[in-house]
């Protein structure tokens, strides 16, 4: 049987994200309220995660999770402006992207579910628990979404596509 062809460099790289926030600190509420602007995703001090966001393009989707309160993922974002200088750095160190609310999720994911499905047992959200801005695979974006109550088709990411 014909092996099937390589992936290219651009289907090879991560399209889905998800990011933490506390909500006592920055809610998902509060990014709904910023609309269309949408909000830069600054004060992130953690290497790995800048690396993440200078990784990331104008219209990949995240989760938007809330950590310490809640435990849960609440929101999808998408990410609409590319990493620039981090606004609260004033040492040049870090970077951030903007990003802005797209869709409630309409049953809030909880870490404790996560944790209990087997086919999710690899997501950084399990294994890499304080990194603040972690890729999130497909498969793993369509497991959370169907958890969620969301269908996957409507948020996924490709070049050219509308996100819903």
């Amino acid at each position: 049987m014909p092996k099937p062809p390589a992936k290219t460099a651009n289907e090879q790289r991560t399209r889905y994200w998800l990011f933490k926030s506390e909500p006592d600190a920055f809610s998902w509420e509060m990014l709904k309220a910023r609309g269309e602007q949408g909000e830069p995703w600054d004060g992130v001090r953690n290497y790995l995660a800048r690396n993440n966001m200078r990784s990331m393009r104008v219209g990949d989707l995240g989760f938007f999770y809330h950590s310490n309160q809640g435990k849960e993922i609440v929101g999808i974002v998408e990410v609409i402006a590319p990493a620039h200088p981090d606004p609260t750095d004033t040492t040049g160190t870090w970077e951030c992207v903007d990003v802005r609310a797209v869709a409630d999720v309409p049953r809030p994911v909880k870490l404790s579910d996560v944790k209990a499905t087997p086919e999710l047992s690899n997501m950084a959200l399990v294994t890499s628990t304080r990194l603040s801005v972690q890729p999130v695979r497909d498969e793993e974006w369509e497991i959370v979404c169907r958890m969620g109550g969301l269908d996957p088709k409507k948020f996924t990411r490709k070049p050219g596509r509308k996100v819903a």
